[in-house]
């Protein structure tokens, strides 16, 4: 190495490693592993930064029994309601990450885009979306039979029924008494729903005819015109105590009691602002969003060195819901 360097000084890098038979890239190599090594200079921590109690502080809250099972979001939204502000969503992310406490639970599906039927709804009762789901039974080969009503808007499930059997005289009774519920009256509902055998019979089509609620279809063979209640089934059956079997008919109707009591009433839902189905089907939407910008205020007020965009708003309720949203028709067009 020494050599190298002495003739590199009479000759050039280049002809003295030429004239030694080595390569440039390892000369410097070499050279590198020969300096003093510095320490790494110290990381810069900005003054807005949480403290390491303070990081701690947040993944207790995260490892409570209450939110263990929720995501970030569902925290953040849930202690502002209560009044509490610990820290940014993207920052419990960041400690839920650090932990290796952040992974995505689920096998996801990517589903083409169709033309699906287009429906919109701009608050609670106006279109609802129903479905039916197999749950399953204590032997193999053995389902119950889950019926389940959801408004689209809110996302509150407006009824429901367990029974053993598929049939159109449940939905018949299922529908009739969730709108005598609701107080539904002519022409004021859609309700959208796939063509199995109990949404398309007869039967069920002069119900809604009587009741003066328009009917809407997915398009054969296809799911996933139907996405709403899809995706109310997912929330179900990846709930952590969701079993893999029910023993028996009541077993299974007490699970759902509880499911649907949680889900209408506890369940932070992202597709409406992180309030629960029920905070937007009885209208209290609004003032739940002005509380928590009061409570984001004081939070802006005690730490505005943390928020660099100034202070923060919570998420608002979506204004429209739709169903496969037209997209935008260009009425400027030069020809």
């Amino acid at each position: 190495m020494t050599t190298t360097g002495s003739l590199a000084k009479a000759v050039g890098l280049r002809a003295a490693c030429q004239s030694l038979g080595i390569a440039r890239t390892s000369y410097y190599r070499w050279s590198a592993a020969l300096r003093p090594q510095m320490d790494p200079p110290e990381p810069y921590v900005p003054s807005w930064s949480l403290s390491k109690e303070q990081r701690q502080e947040v993944l207790e809250v995260l490892h409570t029994d209450r939110f263990v099972d929720r995501s970030p979001w569902a925290v953040y939204a849930a202690l502002l309601d209560e009044g509490t502000y610990l820290c940014s969503v993207r920052t419990m992310y960041r400690i839920l990450k650090e932990q290796g406490e952040l992974r995505e639970r689920r096998n996801q599906l990517s589903h083409p885009v169709y033309h699906k039927p287009e429906l919109l709804a701009t608050g609670p009762n106006q279109v609802w979306s129903w479905d039916i789901t197999k749950l399953k039974g204590p032997v193999k080969w053995s389902y119950y039979y889950l019926y389940v009503i959801l408004d689209l808007f809110s996302r509150y499930a407006v009824g429901w029924m367990l029974a053993s059997r598929e049939c159109n005289a449940l939905a018949q009774k299922l529908i009739e008494q969730s709108c005598q519920k609701q107080s539904i009256g002519p022409n004021q509902l859609i309700i959208h729903s796939d063509r199995g055998p109990s949404m398309s019979s007869k039967p069920v089509a002069l119900l809604l005819a009587d009741l003066g609620v328009i009917k809407s279809h997915s398009r054969p063979h296809v799911s996933n015109d139907n996405p709403y209640s899809e995706a109310q089934f997912k929330t179900l059956k990846y709930r952590p105590e969701f079993p893999e079997r029910f023993g028996s008919l009541q077993d299974a109707r007490s699970f759902c009691q509880r499911f649907f009591s949680w889900y209408n009433n506890e369940h932070y839902h992202s597709g409406i602002g992180y309030l629960t189905p029920e905070q937007v089907q009885l209208g209290l939407s609004q003032q739940i969003v002005k509380e928590r910008e009061t409570v984001l205020r004081n939070a802006y007020q005690r730490y505005p060195d943390r928020f660099k965009r100034g202070i923060p708003k919570p998420m608002a309720l979506p204004e429209t819901v739709w169903i496969n949203k037209p997209p935008p028709k260009n009425e400027d067009v030069v020809h």
